[in-house]
């Protein structure tokens, strides 16, 4: 029997893909997109055994790792007894799932809707607002990212939205963001307070009876891990208390271990009206995502029919795959490794790296959950330019790592069971790269 030609095989890969898939967020002729073909734990390799140290957990989903045996055998299970049924009926692994994620959620939050992924939480979640509060307008924050659906996509704040802003009633506003503050603030306590009078003041000249929700990521993930100053979300729960309007927090990203807590929010003290939720939920290993609504908005629809559905909504694999995550996660003590090793062992390698390394303007996260914001200068803060960001990427990829590159940051988010060697390996690499990235 003859050797199969590993090479062949990532050559044929690539060359399929640039044959016939057409890539999201990209021009498609320059792209030269990398081969993966297997993964376990923190890594991923190609056919020819090329092994890559993965702390983008792919799209900052992976929280288990790839490959978890527990996962694989539970959607495999699942595969034997019931591949698929109707979102209609009543199905163990969807009733199964929907508990464990309500248990984990704060008192009052009791149903949950599933949906295909992220975006179509955000949807749901908005549809639920509006039609609970009778309001139509959506207020979110300019450094945002909630998904590539109609308004999903108008909600969020960067420059995606731009070319697809076709939904209505949507307004943006800034949060707090220190390093970079729209309030000329100097101290976190001074930028909470003067966001706050911001958001309260876009609340004012929208109006108030016009409102429907706020939406805000609990810790804004691609648009750089801003974590909110203390106060912050509290603030904004007081704000959308006074008139009425429903607070959701999207922890599509934050949430499921990845700031060492099942939901981010839970750190600041602060009940939602309506989560959502995706990603880490179930690592990625099925396309799954859903809102958790609270009691007094899921009552709005017990005699009055809620005019949104999809045809996977709850399907069986996914909710399988729920059901394993979360079980693993808690016996494995997957939470806690993350809050540990972001307090005691990746928080202080990056901040130790950031006090060696001139590129380096600030360091921010909690968890597994960190950035690296790169500047050209420290004192001016101009953002390191494109052209850097590119090299260094390719360089940290050639040293065996596979980084999260966003605008002129570093997105440091391994998958929650990372080990303290593990992140070792990868701050070496880090700091071999951006040394040679400052004598460029």
């Amino acid at each position: 029997m003859a050797a199969v030609d590993t090479a062949d095989l990532d050559r044929r890969a690539y060359q399929l893909d640039r044959d016939f898939v057409f890539h999201s967020w990209s021009a498609q002729a320059a792209l030269t997109p990398m081969v993966i073909a297997g993964g376990q734990g923190s890594r991923v390799w190609d056919h020819a055994g090329r092994s890559y140290l993965d702390f983008s957990s792919q799209l900052v989903d992976v929280n288990l790792g790839h490959q978890h045996p527990k996962m694989v055998r539970a959607i495999a299970d699942q595969a034997a007894q019931l591949c698929t049924v109707g979102p209609s009926t009543a199905n163990l692994a969807r009733g199964e799932a929907a508990r464990r994620i309500v248990d984990l959620a704060p008192e009052g939050l009791t149903k949950v809707f599933f949906t295909n992924g992220g975006a179509d939480a955000i949807e749901n979640a908005i549809r639920m607002a509006r039609l609970h509060t009778g309001r139509s307008k959506v207020l979110s924050a300019y450094r945002s990212y909630h998904g590539n659906t109609g308004a999903a996509v108008v909600a969020t704040g960067d420059w995606r939205r731009l070319p697809n802003e076709y939904a209505t009633g949507h307004a943006h506003f800034h949060g707090p963001y220190l390093y970079r503050s729209e309030f000329w603030a100097q101290a976190p306590e001074q930028e909470c307070d003067r966001a706050l009078a911001h958001l309260e003041r876009t609340v004012a000249v929208e109006g108030p009876d016009s409102v429907a929700a706020i939406l805000l990521e609990s810790v804004p993930g691609t648009a750089g891990v801003l974590v909110p100053p203390p106060g912050y979300l509290a603030g904004v729960r007081e704000i959308a208390d006074r008139h009425s309007i429903v607070l959701i927090l999207d922890e599509v990203m934050a949430g499921f271990g990845r700031t060492g807590a099942w939901f981010a929010h839970t750190r600041h003290g602060v009940r939602p009206d309506l989560i959502t939720f995706a990603k880490g939920v179930n690592s990625g290993y099925v396309p799954v995502g859903g809102v958790v609504i609270g009691e007094t908005i899921a009552k709005t629809f017990d005699d009055r029919v809620f005019p949104g559905g999809l045809t996977y909504s709850g399907h069986p694999l996914a909710c399988a795959s729920i059901v394993a995550a979360l079980d693993t996660m808690a016996e494995e003590g997957v939470v806690d490794n993350a809050a540990r090793i972001g307090r005691d062992v990746l928080g202080p390698a990056l901040r130790a790296l950031a006090a060696d390394s001139s590129l380096i303007g600030e360091v921010r996260g909690e968890g597994v959950f960190w950035a690296l914001e790169l500047v050209e200068d420290r004192a001016t803060r101009v953002p390191l330019s494109a052209d850097r960001m590119a090299r260094i990427k390719a360089d940290l990829i050639a040293a065996g790592l596979l980084p999260m590159v966003a605008d002129n940051r570093i997105h440091v988010v391994p998958p929650c069971t990372v080990t303290d060697d593990e992140v070792a390996e990868a701050i070496a690499i880090y700091r071999s790269v951006l040394t040679q990235g400052e004598q460029r």
